[in-house]
């Protein structure tokens, strides 16, 4: 089951928004409504409220916008994209593999910053053409909102932060789009991918502390040129911060993992002949004789052989315990039209992208139906291990480290 809720498909691509999302939304929406308050208080509240409602609903518009932009020029550079997720620091891409060349990498990164700072610059040029302030930019917000109305407050904010957004994105801290726009920099440079991600990460993290310190200095009264100052600025710039420095080293190792996988086919970390159930098997036999006797929380459902679904520790909460005896396993499992199914000879690190994106503990490998085992995280992770372990002619050399 994939994390988060869909909104739909654009493009093709599948939108999701994650639980965190929720927590922004209210925060820009509360902010909003109280400032409007203070300079508009001819205004009522239901206005202000809906307002600052539609801010943020646009704000996140803006962001996809964004990964939209990232995403249809992967698909462009024949790079599956499996869906983008927006959460509370924005929205990521879910793309299947690494751009491969540096030109794909810069192209991709570009054009996340270069669609806000169009559509910024649009929406500030459509405020100032309707009668904005000269000083939508620059003024002071009180100042700037006393003078617009209903609709310019709206066009004039949020174009001032898609262009915020922008540049703020083009900072060269990986994996922001600027950190990724210096790696296919120093990938051009040196040829090597894993040295300019590298370089680029240890950037990332030293952008991030820079944040960090800003943001605390800036929560303790201090004034930062651009970043503004007091305890909720602060706090919420050296939370950035923190989230950029963990995004960069996770982005670094997640790399590093993926090259180790590469051109490992399942079949060489799977586990074969898993425990199975049969479909006509009762609720209560599935838990009392297989769920009971196993560490695994979700079982391959088969037939003569034949894989016809999966049935998990969830599907079981579903049923009330006195309906077990009389309820089969076939009535509650996933049915295999509705499974990701991997092949034996599916890189590994496919397998692993597939197990993050639909947030399952495991993948059941097939062919024509038939099922040959099951692939998991902790698989993965024991043959990664494995290879740190025995050094397989230093590819995995570090790989977990």
């Amino acid at each position: 089951m994939r994390s988060g809720l869909a909104l739909g498909k654009i493009f093709g691509i599948e939108i999701r928004i994650d639980g965190s999302w929720l927590v922004i939304f209210l925060l820009i929406a509360w902010n909003w409504a109280t400032v409007l308050g203070q300079v508009h208080v001819d205004w009522g509240g239901v206005l202000r409220w809906l307002i600052a409602a539609l801010v943020a609903l646009l704000f996140f518009a803006s962001v996809l916008a964004h990964e939209l932009a990232h995403s249809l020029v992967a698909r462009s550079r024949g790079i599956p994209v499996h869906s983008i997720r927006l959460h509370l620091f924005g929205g990521v891409s879910n793309l299947q593999r690494e751009p491969d060349s540096p030109g794909s990498e810069f192209v991709m990164a570009i054009l996340g910053p270069v669609t806000s700072l169009v559509i910024g610059g649009g929406l500030l040029l459509i405020t100032r053409l309707v009668g904005g302030p000269r000083n939508a930019i620059i003024g002071s917000i009180a100042q700037t909102l006393g003078d617009l109305g209903p609709a310019t407050t709206i066009l004039a904010w949020l174009g001032s932060v898609n262009v915020a957004l922008g540049f703020f994105n083009l900072i060269p801290g990986f994996p922001l789009d600027g950190g990724r726009v210096l790696r296919a920099a120093l990938w051009a440079l040196t040829g090597k991918l894993r040295l300019a991600t590298r370089i680029a990460s240890w950037v990332g993290r030293g952008v991030s502390w820079v944040l960090i310190i800003a943001g605390i200095a800036s929560a303790f009264g201090l004034r930062i040129p651009m970043l503004g100052q007091g305890l909720v600025n602060g706090l919420w710039l050296a939370f950035i911060g923190w989230f950029l420095r963990n995004a960069a080293t996770q982005s670094y190792q997640q790399m590093i993992i993926r090259e180790a996988l590469e051109e490992v086919p399942v079949s060489s970390v799977m586990r074969r002949d898993p425990p199975t159930v049969a479909p006509n098997r009762s609720v209560a036999d599935l838990v009392h004789h297989t769920m009971m006797q196993s560490d695994d929380h979700g079982f391959p459902v088969v037939d003569a052989g034949h894989l016809v679904g999966i049935v998990t520790l969830d599907d079981v909460r579903r049923v009330t315990r006195d309906l077990w005896e009389i309820t089969s396993v076939s009535e509650i499992m996933t049915p295999l039209q509705r499974l990701v199914t991997l092949d034996p000879d599916t890189d590994a690190s496919v397998a692993l992208n597939a197990l993050a994106e639909h947030d399952v503990h495991q993948l059941p490998v097939v062919i024509d139906d038939y099922l040959e085992g099951v692939v998991r995280r902790r698989d993965i992770v024991r043959w990664l291990q494995l290879q740190s372990d025995i050094g397989d002619q230093g590819r995995s050399a570090n790989i977990l480290g």
